[in-house]
């Protein structure tokens, strides 16, 4: 009877995650069945999926709240068919709100529970710590600061890399991006990242154009790359450029494209993410930017534990670059950082070596690991 791997990936990080550890699994496991909730990816390289990844992908508290019932009920459908069928593991990809649940439960009943990519207790919520050592086998972490936590709380870890640093090449080819994007300029390009979620672009995407107008009077000739992931995010953009009076300043709007841009760039401005390691992988030098609600802001002032936010800070363990949050990030102060890094060749060639040294410590050939790790947990059929 061929080994069945149920698997749960709730948005499109996720779904590429285990598209990938997919096939390094069939590698391993060439008769191996794939089931449970996934997207496109996953289906592409064989998953069988009983619901659409899509169904999870909800953001925010309002959202959420509209849509707790229905994804409640997939949430308890999910286990029952589970219990019945008895997989010989489970492995949860992030969405640790909807996957923690599951996995307490399976484990409880003898079935082998993975959780892939460790929710961010290094940064904040520490707490949940107890939660997951409950609730899971084996935890597969991108990050090598991760393990240590785990296993101070006895939770078998296994430290995979992450696979951006798989994907993105060591060394950048700065005129094959250019000619990728069709931009050919006179001067400095300088992408501009203000974040994904339309509640992010409310609250920065006047502050990254005022940011740009200023870096337009002192480089007259730069232009400016701003990738966005959907209509409504361009829309706001677009909203703010008309406000600021900017919409004669040089700007590339384009339809994602991030890794592009930034790979394009002699600069940029990153809100806090998984941007901000996209551009450390891209070798680019940046200035991280970051506003919220100023109820947001002190809770999350409270609750983190480290005084970085950026990830290539949080990897090298002290300010390798600079963070403007909250009031700090004003156009003057994020304008003044970035020309000063756009126009210091010698301080951006010392920042590339240390985004290179952080590229191959990620850079662990991350789906056959955590592939090998999960064959490791498989309970027999």
């Amino acid at each position: 009877m061929p080994p069945r791997i149920a698997m749960v990936a709730g948005e499109a990080s996720g779904d590429l995650l285990a598209g990938h550890l997919i096939g390094a699994l069939r590698r391993r496991l060439p008769d191996a069945e794939f089931v449970g909730i996934g997207g496109p990816r996953m289906e592409a390289a064989g998953f069988e999926a009983w619901w659409p990844a899509e169904r999870l992908a909800v953001r925010g508290y309002a959202e959420v709240l509209r849509h707790y019932r229905g994804i409640t009920r997939i949430r308890r459908q999910l286990l029952a068919r589970l219990l019945r069928e008895r997989p010989q593991v489970f492995i949860g990809v992030d969405a640790p709100d909807f996957n923690l649940w599951l996995e307490a439960r399976l484990r409880r009943a003898g079935i082998p529970a993975v959780h892939y990519v460790s929710p961010s207790i290094w940064a904040w919520r520490r707490g949940r710590l107890p939660k997951i050592a409950r609730a899971v086998s084996h935890v597969l972490a991108l990050f090598p600061f991760e393990p240590e936590i785990y296993r101070g709380a006895g939770v078998p870890v296994t430290y995979v890399g992450h696979p951006l640093a798989d994907v993105i090449p060591v060394e950048i080819d700065l005129r094959a991006a250019r000619d990728k994007l069709a931009i050919h300029p006179a001067g400095p390009v300088i992408a501009l990242l203000p974040g994904s979620r339309q509640s992010e672009l409310q609250y920065m995407a006047g502050l990254y154009v005022e940011t740009a107008m200023l870096l337009h009077q002192r480089f007259p000739a730069a232009q400016f790359l701003v990738p966005l992931v959907s209509r409504e995010t361009r829309a706001i953009f677009e909203e703010a450029m008309w406000s600021k009076g900017a919409q004669e300043l040089p700007f590339k709007l384009l339809f994602g494209h991030a890794q592009d841009a930034l790979a394009a760039a002699d600069g940029a401005l990153v809100a806090s993410g998984t941007a901000t390691l996209e551009a450390a992988l891209t070798k680019t030098p940046m200035v991280i930017a970051y506003r919220m609600s100023p109820w947001s802001w002190r809770l999350m002032r409270r609750m983190r534990y480290q005084p970085w936010v950026g990830l290539p800070n949080i990897l090298a363990g002290r300010f390798v670059v600079p963070e403007f949050l909250q009031d700090d990030a004003t156009p003057e102060n994020l304008a003044q950082a970035l020309g000063n890094l756009v126009e210091d060749r010698r301080v951006a060639d010392g920042l590339r070596e240390t985004y290179r040294a952080i590229h191959l410590t990620l850079r662990q050939d991350t789906a056959t690991r955590a592939a090998d790790a999960v064959v490791s947990c498989l309970a027999p059929p």
